[in-house]
């Protein structure tokens, strides 16, 4: 029997996109035919990559999955332009972040929660680093595979500053063979960064290794060392 449920639902951004969305509960939530709801509790919004390259909610499906038979609420929902959701993709993501944005605002009214952990995958990072200060119950942010390369850097260069200049607990995951960015990089970009931010190197795994299911596990438990530490 799954120790987690799922739900869809529909989220509106202020430009009236329309965003399909599901909630991941532990099932000890549902005890009693009631979902208990504790403001405390902290949920995790998922951000998918590239919406150009195919990136969707699926591929977050086992992540998300994992944290709910953790006993934490994890969200995910497809960006404009993917999937069932309305509106058009961009090339840059800038459009992307309302979408973040409103993700986070149903959450924190709808679950009801007043913690959130935003975590972004591949160009679902510098998109979600780029929400991290608009909203006030994120409380932490989680990075799986940052494009900070300089070929990525020509699509997703203008996110960079947000996360980097944001106060609020950061951790960077990232393959030591990431075929967008160096370790060497990585370092670089984030001897600038503020706040506490924490890095973990996955060693010999390549980008698209690491947004695949082998990781998934992995990643899970990456994500819940760092709630704990919040």
């Amino acid at each position: 029997m799954s120790s987690y449920s799922v739900e869809s639902c529909a989220v509106e951004t202020t430009d009236g996109v329309k965003l399909n969305a599901r909630v991941f509960r532990p099932k000890e939530e549902e005890q009693g035919g009631e979902v208990k709801n504790d403001s405390n509790s902290l949920a995790i919004v998922l951000v998918h990559p590239y919406s150009i390259l195919g990136g969707c909610q699926g591929l977050l499906k086992g992540i998300a999955s994992g944290l709910a038979s953790k006993g934490f609420k994890a969200v995910t929902f497809d960006m404009r332009g993917v999937g069932r959701s309305t509106g058009k993709a961009s090339l840059t993501g800038f459009a992307e972040v309302k979408d973040v944005i409103a993700v986070c605002k149903w959450v924190s009214e709808n679950l009801p929660t007043n913690r959130i952990l935003l975590v972004g995958s591949s160009a679902g990072a510098p998109i979600a680093g780029s929400a991290v200060d608009e909203i006030e119950q994120v409380v932490g942010y989680v990075s799986l595979g940052y494009p900070f390369g300089m070929m990525a850097s020509i699509l997703f260069g203008r996110h960079h500053k947000a996360i980097l200049k944001s106060p609020k607990p950061k951790l960077f995951v990232m393959g030591t063979r990431d075929g967008f960015t160096s370790v060497k990089q990585l370092q670089n970009k984030l001897t600038s960064a503020a706040g506490r931010v924490e890095t973990h190197l996955i060693e010999g795994a390549s980008h698209f290794q690491m947004e695949g299911p082998a990781y998934d596990a992995q990643m899970v438990n990456l994500i819940l060392d760092f709630i704990a530490s919040l």
